[in-house]
C-alpha cells in the first residue's frame, strides 16, 4: 500500500521527538540560574526545577487535543475529498458485506484500528466491541496520571544527578516491574526464560549505575577548584578523591530514583491496562486527558507544596520554590525557550509514538527504543555531556539482551527454556508511552 510509505517518516519523527525530550530537559538541568560569574563551581546553581518540569510534561500531553480538534475539523469540512480522515478505509457494499481484507492472513474481517491509516491510528477506537469511556469514567483516568505525575517528578530529580544516557538505559527497568505487576494483578503467565530475561535486565541497570559511578557525569559534578596558595599535591589530590567520591554517590542516588520511578510508570501502564480493556477510548484522548488531569494535579500539589516548603528559609530556591521557578523560566531565555521545546517534543513522541507501536510489530518497536537510547548516548558524548564509558557497554548490551529475550525477539539459549505456547503479551492495550 502506498500509505504504508508514511510509516519510515513517523519512526524518524518518533525516534527525533523522543531524542530531543531527553537531551533537552537535560540541557535545561545544565542551565545557570544563580551566581554564574562566580570562579568557584561550588557557588554556580543550575535549573534544578523538576516539579516544574513535570507539569511541562503534562501540558504537552494536553496539547494532544490541538491534533484531536484540528482532525474533527479537517474530518467535517474536508472529509469527502481526503480518504485519510476517514480513517483510510470505507466499506464497498452492502452492510452485510463479508468480504475479507486479502491482507489479513488470518482470514478474519479487520477490526477499526487495524483499518485506519498508520498517521492516525491514535484518533481511531482501541477497540470497536467495548463500553465508551464517556462521562464520569473520563475520571478513572485521573489514577494513571498521578502514578505518572509520581514517576516522572522522580525520573527528572534522578537526571539532575546523571548523564542523559545513564537516564535513559536506566529506565529499561520498567519491564522488571511491569512483568511482575502484569502477574500479580492482571494474572499473566511469565515463562522461565522470561523471568531468567528480567534478572539480566536487573543486572543491565546495575551495570550502568556502577559505570556511572566509578567515571561521574563530569556536567553534574563539576571538580571543585583548589585555591591557587594551596599547592601541596597531597591536598590537591584528597580534594579531587573528595569530588569523585560525592559524584559517585550522587550518581547511585539518581540511579536508584530513576530505576524506583520505574515502580509508578509500570503501576501506570496497568491501571491503564485495566480500564482500557473494558473501555473504549480513542489512544490519543488518553494522553489528553491524563495530561488534564496530570497538570491539574501538580499544580495543585506546587501551590500547596510551596506554600508549607518552598517559601520557608529551608525551601528557598529548592524544589518546591514555585515562585523562584517561575522567575528562572521568564528571566532565562534559553530556560523558556527549552521548556516550549519540551512541550511540542512531548505532544509529538506522543503522537508519533502511538501511530508506530499500532502499526508495527513488537520487534520494531523494541528496536526503535534501543535506537532513541542509542542516540541519546551519541548525542551526549558528542556535545562533552559525559565521558565514554566501557562498562556501560556492558551494561547496556545486557539491557537489550534481556529486553529482546523477555519480548521474544531472540530466543533462549537452552531448548528447555523454549515455551511450547505462543506468550500471552504481558499488556495487551500495548502501553501508552509518555516520555
Amino acid at each position: 500500500m502506498a500509505t504504508k510509505a508514511i510509516i519510515p517518516f513517523l519512526i524518524a519523527m518518533m525516534l527525533l521527538t523522543g531524542v530531543c525530550n531527553t537531551l533537552l530537559t537535560k540541557y535545561q538541568d545544565l542551565q545557570c540560574v544563580r551566581n554564574c560569574d562566580s570562579r568557584n563551581p561550588d557557588d554556580i546553581e543550575r535549573f534544578s526545577q523538576p516539579v516544574i518540569q513535570t507539569a511541562q510534561m503534562f501540558l504537552g500531553e494536553s496539547g494532544c487535543w490541538l491534533v484531536i480538534a484540528a482532525f474533527t475539523l479537517g474530518r467535517r469540512f474536508f472529509a469527502k475529498d481526503a480518504p485519510l480522515l476517514h480513517g483510510g478505509y470505507e466499506h464497498v457494499g452492502s452492510d452485510d458485506s463479508t468480504e475479507v481484507d486479502p491482507g489479513d492472513e488470518l482470514g478474519r474481517p479487520l477490526s477499526v484500528q487495524e483499518e485506519a491509516e498508520p498517521a492516525i491510528k491514535p484518533l481511531v477506537l482501541n477497540a470497536d466491541d467495548r463500553i465508551p469511556l464517556v462521562g464520569w469514567k473520563i475520571f478513572l483516568l485521573a489514577m494513571p496520571a498521578c502514578c505518572d505525575l509520581a514517576g516522572t517528578t522522580l525520573m527528572n530529580v534522578g537526571l539532575l544527578f546523571v548523564a542523559a544516557s545513564i537516564y535513559q538505559m536506566t529506565r529499561g527497568a520498567l519491564i522488571l516491574f511491569v512483568g511482575l505487576f502484569s502477574v500479580i494483578f492482571l494474572h499473566r503467565k511469565i515463562y522461565l526464560y522470561q523471568w531468567s530475561a528480567l534478572f539480566i535486565v536487573v543486572a543491565g541497570v546495575a551495570i550502568v549505575g556502577l559505570a556511572g559511578a566509578i567515571s561521574p557525569n563530569p556536567q553534574a559534578q563539576p571538580t571543585p577548584p583548589v585555591p591557587p596558595e594551596v599547592n601541596t599535591f597531597a591536598i590537591r589530590e584528597a580534594v579531587k578523591t573528595a569530588a569523585v567520591s560525592s559524584g559517585a554517590l550522587q550518581t547511585v542516588l539518581g540511579v536508584l530514583m530513576i530505576a524506583g520511578a520505574q515502580i509508578f510508570t509500570a503501576t501506570q501502564f496497568v491501571l491503564e491496562e485495566w480500564i482500557l480493556e473494558k473501555y473504549a477510548l480513542e489512544p490519543l484522548k488518553v494522553v489528553g486527558w491524563e495530561g488534564i488531569f496530570g497538570f491539574l494535579v501538580t499544580l495543585v500539589g506546587m501551590i500547596i507544596l510551596h506554600l508549607a516548603i518552598g517559601q520557608t528559609d529551608a525551601g528557598r530556591y529548592g524544589y518546591f520554590d514555585m515562585r523562584e521557578g517561575w522567575r528562572e523560566i521568564t528571566h532565562y531565555r534559553s530556560i523558556a525557550v527549552t521548556s516550549v521545546l519540551i512541550m511540542i517534543s512531548i505532544g509529538g513522541f506522543n503522537f508519533f509514538g502511538l501511530s508506530i507501536t499500532r502499526s508495527v510489530s513488537a520487534t520494531a518497536r523494541s528496536i526503535i527504543d534501543t535506537c532513541r537510547t542509542l542516540f541519546i548516548w551519541i548525542v551526549s558524548l558528542g556535545l562533552g555531556w559525559e565521558t565514554f564509558k566501557g562498562l556501560q557497554i556492558v551494561g547496556f548490551a545486557f539491557l537489550v539482551y534481556g529486553t529482546f529475550l523477555f519480548n521474544d525477539i531472540v530466543r533462549p539459549p537452552l531448548k528447555a527454556c523454549v515455551s511450547r505456547h505462543k506468550a500471552r503479551p504481558l499488556l495487551a492495550e500495548e502501553p501508552i508511552e509518555h516520555m
